[in-house]
């Protein structure tokens, strides 16, 4: 049982700001790393895939919609994605990304220090796409949660970018927030397990880290997408008007 886990989620391709985190202090101390998903569309995708592997067992990787979807659209099941970079971001991917890709799980369950049996998924446990926000109502928590076993009593999230913790039907809910693509706060954001739960933001020089995109990532649209991104154009407002109407409180009876 690990006692100390750091969640990595929405990466995104932009190494810039996984390098960062990775510099942590306690994350190169803590016995695992575990990637939420959405790891590889982005500027940098072959880059942010070589370095993960880089560091063996210490990481554990679960597949995101954005992971999944790069894969689909490589291997002809699909043929478009709705992210502008995603297209680009496949034909970047080598054979072996995309084997790693196919092989990931898109949730497992980890038993933490003092956290008992946590689960890790991308967005909820049971679909990689849905919605949930830190004030989604108890029925829809209720629904996703429908089928986990009762000795679960932490889910950890990610897919909307940004970071909570929250109490729903007695379950603690993590979302560490996105490391590459932050909604309504720059930075890199990431949270660390056990004993109990951190949200971390890790700051670097974002200037910096988008000028680098823009000189090594081919992406025809990067320095724009490297402002807008890197620099959190996007409010939590903006985020929360996005994302609110897909987690089902429009229809609730």
């Amino acid at each position: 049982m690990p006692n100390r886990v750091a969640v990595l989620s929405d990466i995104h391709g932009v190494l810039p700001a996984l390098e960062a985190v990775l510099a942590e202090p306690d994350v190169s101390a803590a016995d695992r790393i575990v990637l939420t998903g959405d790891i590889t569309a982005g500027p940098q995708p072959t880059q942010v895939l070589d370095l993960l592997t880089s560091l063996g067992d210490r990481v554990i990787w679960i597949s995101g919609n954005a992971d999944r979807e790069l894969l689909e659209y490589r291997r002809g099941q699909r043929d478009t994605i709705p992210d502008p970079i995603a297209p680009w971001a496949a034909a970047q991917l080598r054979e072996d990304h995309l084997d790693l890709l196919s092989s990931l799980p898109r949730s497992l369950s980890l038993s933490v220090n003092s956290l008992g049996k946590v689960l890790f998924c991308h967005a909820t446990p049971r679909d990689d796409e849905e919605v949930v926000l830190v004030d989604s109502r108890l029925d829809r928590w209720k629904e996703v949660f429908n089928g986990l076993d009762t000795d679960i009593r932490t889910v950890v999230c990610g897919h909307t970018h940004m970071p909570f913790v929250r109490i729903a039907h007695g379950r603690l809910v993590i979302n560490p927030g996105s490391v590459g693509m932050p909604y309504g706060r720059a930075g890199a954001h990431w949270a660390l397990l056990g004993p109990g739960v951190e949200l971390r933001t890790t700051h670097f020089d974002v200037q910096a880290a988008a000028t680098q995109l823009s000189q090594e990532s081919s992406y025809p649209d990067i320095t724009e997408w490297a402002d807008y991104f890197l620099h959190a154009r996007a409010t939590d407002a903006d985020a929360l008007a996005a994302f609110a109407p897909r987690d089902g409180r429009d229809h609730r009876p």
